[in-house]
């Protein structure tokens, strides 16, 4: 099976009911920040292979971070390293599926040995499994998998780098979570009950960790228009994005400009947070 990033992001239409912004204005301002804000920090991000992870990559690269990419699609990743590298960047590529626990320690015990330390996790990557259909029909080897990736894939990141990050007295990790996890979608009891899941995770951790310089929080978005979104029935992106009251889909730029913010040293008395990016969706 072939993972499919919730990090791709790829306009591609107009949806019918809200205004769908082109190609060019996703990227717009992509690249704009202050200089410097990540200067001497080494983030990993996973699902860095396209979209809101290859995105983040290269911004916080901009914004002077070591950045080790990391994704199942390893190709992808290397074309995210070559971009950075063109723009004067530091970077790594990074085999890493988030499904199996050995791959998960291996790719970020070398990440950090390869990096020296590690001040910031960002982990974009997820999958929705079959939608579509009621919950009664479900198969239970695809739930399973969604919860592989979705739910134990971020548990066990978050495991295998606390220890160093607690060790040095500061770090950052960041999960993108959705809207799906917050409300719950209809036809998607997998990837809605997993992302309900992380949610979870990510209020616990940052209890537990709040007090050491380590922050654990999550951004739970509305749709961004993704290839993952964009292999959904018409059905359920209309079942989505008839619920933002701003009448359309995220942009590229707003996703990335918060997880900027999260992962910097002056997102500093929130832990344990999910932020919204809904369009006005979720109030909470």
């Amino acid at each position: 099976m072939i993972l499919i990033h919730e990090s791709q992001i790829m306009p591609v239409t107009v949806l019918e009911r809200g205004s769908m912004l082109d190609n060019k204005s996703q990227m717009r301002g992509v690249h704009e920040s202050s200089p410097g804000l990540f200067t001497g920090r080494s983030i990993a991000v996973v699902g860095a292979a396209s979209g809101i992870g290859r995105a983040c990559a290269l911004r916080l690269s901009l914004l002077g971070a070591s950045v080790a990419c990391l994704d199942q699609d390893i190709e992808g990743c290397e074309e995210t390293v070559a971009q950075i590298g063109s723009a004067g960047g530091d970077s790594l590529a990074m085999m890493i599926d988030l499904s199996k626990i050995d791959s998960v320690v291996t790719a970020m015990d070398e990440t950090i040995s390869r990096l020296g330390v590690l001040d910031g996790v960002l982990n974009t990557a997820g999958i929705t499994g079959v939608t579509g259909i009621p919950t009664h029909e479900v198969d239970v080897d695809d739930f399973d998998f969604v919860y592989q990736v979705n739910l134990r894939g971020a548990f066990a990141l978050s495991q295998v780098v606390l220890p160093h990050m607690l060790e040095r007295g500061y770090g950052r990790i960041l999960h993108i979570a959705s809207i799906a996890g917050k409300e719950g979608n209809a036809g998607m009891a997998a990837y809605s009950s997993t992302k309900a899941g992380l949610i979870g995770l990510v209020k616990t951790m940052g209890k537990e960790y709040a007090t050491t310089g380590v922050t654990v929080n999550a951004i739970a978005p509305a749709v961004i228009w993704t290839p993952m979104v964009e292999a959904l029935p018409q059905t359920q992106i209309d079942y989505m994005t008839e619920r933002i009251p701003m009448a359309r889909t995220g942009t590229l730029k707003e996703i990335v400009d918060m997880v900027t913010f999260v992962l910097s040293s002056e997102c500093s008395f929130t832990t344990g947070f999910t932020f919204d990016l809904t369009g006005g969706r979720a109030v909470y």
